[in-house]
């Protein structure tokens, strides 16, 4: 039996991060490529750290971004860095954040080996995909 993604204290570690963005409305596609860290700061509460670099058509850049995983009386849930819902942790099951006036639409999936992270994002100002792909080192 596989163990599945419902429990985020799971992923605990460090995991080789790939994305690839696919910009429809720039008609461009992008890939990062770096680390995600997953940190138990509480027992509740799960510090999500990623850094890399996204190679663009015209220029490299340093990226990082921090979100948390937070289990709340309504199950796991995963947080902006200032504590703002994003989306509740629901692997395997459709999310939608609605960040007007844009719409993402995500799945998680896969196993506490490898797993993926899909957003769909369109609305007036943004128009893409987003798969990012999460091994082990």
């Amino acid at each position: 039996m596989t163990a599945s993604l419902d429990d985020p204290e799971l992923l605990l570690g460090r995991w080789r991060m790939s994305r690839l963005v696919e910009d429809r409305r720039e008609a461009t596609r992008s890939t990062i490529s770096g680390w995600l860290d997953l940190t138990r700061v509480a027992d509740n509460r799960i510090h999500w750290a990623e850094s890399g670099r996204w190679h663009r058509p015209d220029v490299d850049v340093e990226v990082r971004r921090a979100l948390w995983l937070v289990h709340q009386e309504r199950g796991w849930w995963v947080l902006f860095e200032d504590g703002r819902d994003f989306h509740p942790w629901l692997p395997g099951d459709p999310v939608v954040h609605d960040c007007r006036p844009d719409t993402y639409g995500g799945l998680v999936s896969g196993t506490p080996e490898r797993w993926t992270i899909q957003w769909d994002v369109s609305g007036p100002e943004k128009d893409y995909t987003m798969a990012t792909e999460l091994v082990r080192p």
